[in-house]
């Protein structure tokens, strides 16, 4: 190094220094994010294709990919995002997606994990609805369902098992449990009974506290609560003239109920009658069959259904409209509650009504399970099939999912076959 060198990086000053490693900081973080919006592409792309099944389903999957396999959180956590997405409306299985995203790269991150697993549910929809305007029928995928969802029974049953025993932690949430899954066989709604399970394990928690602080009350911390419980006849009334189909109309519909969706994705069916068949008559009672159906046989979120009824309205217009309308109220929700997620555990009252909701959510989730089985596993084959897949994943927990989804579908085409020979 020379003298002239050697003097001017030794008359460098403190702050300089500071500028530069600063400097090099900022350039570590953008490459760090960088990566981790990559991560979340290639995950929920690939969620988004192969996540057959509805909510549940979804959830396992996600339980799957996030929680064993890249650790990104821990079921914990997973558990209390879960629990947020079913007090607020939208999709559940999408929000919980999106809170994923911010949580591990900040806005820009929930907006690409969200979108990454729309847009192959999306895709897929929309060639069908071309398909279904230009030949006025549905293509028959039954074989392919067939393979496919004794696989998701199984993957659900596997996500069951572990959420399970983080979200039952004592004899409380054992009989909440238990009475959630009584109550949803009596047709209890769904939201009433993760409330009550929250409020009622709260104030078993905190009873001690509250005894003592009875004579003396303190302003108790808030609890979560849905945003709406709007019924579909309150979306709107009943229309008087002819509405043009635009796609702007499209759009506003969709956007509507989106904001006050409740419950699993079927509940869209009820909405959808009461705005599209009986309010504006855009669509048939057919129609409205159809566009369910394919729901039921496309991957990712159900409510891509949107997409065949913008398509169907609207055409290419249409399908985006009917789209973005209906997930976007899903976006700006997560958004505005994620950043209070990190303190709900600092209060006992809220850890307490956390735990109940938790408890109440897994009770749900076995429920449908118990229910799409009934329906999946209905011979040897679909039997063999889910236990085989069970045993895989129990037995190697980072197994990807993918290949046991395509292997169902490949196994199922095959038996298929065999069975109409014979």
């Amino acid at each position: 190094m020379s003298e002239y060198t050697k003097k001017d990086s030794e008359s460098k000053s403190p702050s300089e220094s500071e500028q530069s490693s600063e400097v090099a900081s900022d350039l570590t973080k953008n490459v760090n994010i960088k990566h981790r919006l990559w991560e979340l592409v290639t995950v929920f792309t690939k969620l988004g294709a192969i996540a057959f099944g509805g909510p549940a389903a979804h959830v396992a999957a996600i339980d799957l990919e996030v929680v064993q396999r890249r650790q990104w959180l821990n079921r914990e956590k997973l558990l209390d995002l879960l629990s947020i997405t079913n007090l607020i409306p939208g999709p559940n299985s999408t929000e919980l997606v999106i809170h994923i995203g911010l949580e591990r790269a900040g806005w820009l991150g929930a907006v690409v994990a969200g979108v990454c697993f729309i847009l192959p549910a999306m895709l897929v929809v929309w060639g069908l609805a071309i398909a279904y305007v230009e030949y006025q029928t549905l293509p028959t995928l039954g074989w392919l369902l067939y393979g496919i969802k004794p696989v998701i029974i199984a993957i659900i049953s596997q996500a069951l098992w572990k959420l399970g025993k983080a979200a039952f932690k004592d004899v409380v949430t054992w009989i909440a449990g238990i009475l959630v899954l009584s109550l949803y066989f009596f047709k209890v709604n769904e939201i009433l009974l993760m409330l009550g399970a929250g409020l009622v394990i709260s104030l078993i928690r905190n009873l001690k506290s509250l005894l003592k602080n009875l004579k003396s009350p303190k302003n108790f911390s808030f609890f979560l609560v849905p945003f709406s419980f709007f019924p579909p006849s309150t979306l709107s009334a009943i229309a008087t003239e002819p509405i043009p189909k635009t796609w702007i109309a499209v759009f506003l519909s969709f956007l509507k109920i989106g904001a006050v969706l409740y419950g699993s994705g079927y509940v869209l069916l009820a909405f959808v009658q009461q705005e599209f068949v009986e309010r504006t008559h855009w669509l048939t009672s057919q129609q409205l069959l159809d566009a369910v159906a394919i729901g039921q046989f496309t991957p990712g979120p159900i409510l891509t259904t949107a997409t065949f009824i913008g398509y169907i309205l609207a055409g290419n217009l249409g399908a985006i409209a009917a789209t973005i309308g209906i997930f976007l109220p899903a976006f700006i929700l997560v958004l505005a509650i994620n950043p209070f997620v990190k303190n709900l555990r600092k209060s006992s009252w809220i850890s307490g009504f956390l735990d109940g909701v938790n408890t109440a959510s897994i009770s749900l989730m076995a429920a449908v399970t118990w229910e799409l089985g009934k329906g999946t596993l209905i011979d040897i084959w679909t039997i063999i099939l889910a236990i085989a897949s069970l045993t895989i994943l129990l037995k190697f927990p980072k197994f990807n999912s993918a290949w046991l989804v395509i292997a169902g579908a490949a196994i199922g085409c095959l038996v298929k076959k065999f069975v109409s020979i014979t």
